[in-house]
């Protein structure tokens, strides 16, 4: 891992915070890309080996849950949707997001995306640092396989 990239990383937070308020429902929590008690999860199976997701907050059979999405440089994640819009902040990479009748637009550290629900879509990681997004999804997270025409 390189220096650069632990120092992007730094913006986040470099400790899990957690503090309770006597009239909040539940705890404040701050959590940094690079926590070591994070828990990584493969990728649904139509994706491709070394795709990676992190519940940051919420359950992801649940509206309104937080996750973190990894894959390494070099990776395209195959056509699919979402039942759920969700809004995305690139922390690593940069990456390449193809949306159907749209242009393929790029995704730099720090971009904020937001994908609309039940649109279809696909994204290569470029080369170099791996890409991960937070992703907040307002519907219970899911990945519905497509098949491009002609394919």
């Amino acid at each position: 891992m390189s220096m650069n990239y632990v120092r992007k990383l730094g913006f986040i937070g470099l400790m899990l915070f957690v503090y309770s308020h006597p009239g909040a429902s539940e705890p404040a929590i701050i959590i940094a890309a690079n926590d070591a008690e994070l828990k990584w999860a493969p990728c649904p199976e139509f994706i491709p080996a070394g795709c990676e997701i992190a519940v940051l907050h919420g359950d992801p059979a649940q509206p309104n849950v937080d996750i973190l999405f990894k894959v390494p440089g070099n990776f395209t994640i195959p056509l699919h949707q979402h039942t759920s819009a969700e809004r995305m902040i690139l922390l690593s990479g940069e990456l390449h997001v193809s949306y159907e009748g749209q242009p393929t637009a790029t995704i730099v550290v720090g971009s904020y995306a937001y994908g609309p629900a039940q649109l279809p879509h696909e994204a290569h990681c470029a080369d170099g640092d791996d890409c991960i997004l937070f992703i907040a999804f307002e519907a219970p997270l899911d990945a519905i396989p497509l098949v491009k025409a002609g394919d």
